[in-house]
């Protein structure tokens, strides 16, 4: 515990400089996540604290405008749509694992009521990780590998940098890319594909 402690101060002053925040390869446990600085996301993958900084602008623009886009419609019932509960930022306690996706979303038919917790146990059936310089790397490695494990359905990937979008779909825990947009493609993806909306409102420009 000490030795971790030593680590989440150490990254801690890492961020402060602006660099990437180490990657802690320790035996760790859920009371390490709780202790972690709240100016860092904290997971935990087979037994490894990961600490990241939080989000910059433009990685909070792209995930808090899809989040509506999304929302507004199969979370609120908009064009006559509905049947999901779209959350920012959840919790996911997936066995032994604890991750902390961007936006995650389940439909209603799995999860009738909404849970008043602060984790979730039950996996999500999509998740969308905006990739950022800290997390790239872990989203798209070790993260959509425990996703396929948990029995995610769909994943997107949104980089704000690049302007992309990638989704891919679960085939039996193997990723299948289903699509693939850049800058101002129109967005028509499953499992939303019953809208449309240009990928270029998630830019700020």
């Amino acid at each position: 515990m000490a030795a971790v402690s030593h680590y989440i101060h150490l990254a801690k002053g890492l961020l402060s400089m602006n660099q990437v925040a180490p990657i802690i390869r320790h035996d760790a446990t859920y009371q390490d996540v709780i202790d972690a600085p709240a100016n860092m996301v904290a997971e935990l993958v087979r037994g490894a604290l990961h600490l990241h900084p939080r989000p910059t602008s433009r990685h909070g623009f792209a995930g808090s405008v899809l989040g509506m886009k999304l929302g507004s419609t199969f979370q609120l019932g908009g064009e006559g749509l509905g049947g999901w509960w779209i959350i920012d930022e959840p919790e996911l306690h997936l066995d032994e694992n604890v991750l902390v996706p961007d936006i995650a979303g389940w439909r209603r038919e799995r999860m009738p009521e909404f849970p008043d917790t602060a984790a979730f146990d039950l996996a999500p059936d999509w998740v969308c990780e905006v990739l950022s310089r800290s997390t790239r790397q872990f989203d798209l490695v070790e993260k959509r590998t425990l996703y396929g494990e948990a029995g995610v359905s769909h994943l997107w990937f949104v980089d704000p940098v690049a302007r992309t979008l990638e989704a891919f779909a679960n085939q039996d825990g193997s990723w299948t890319l289903i699509a693939a947009l850049k800058d101002d493609d129109k967005v028509s993806v499953a499992p939303f594909d019953a809208i449309e909306f240009e990928l270029s409102a998630l830019w700020p420009d």
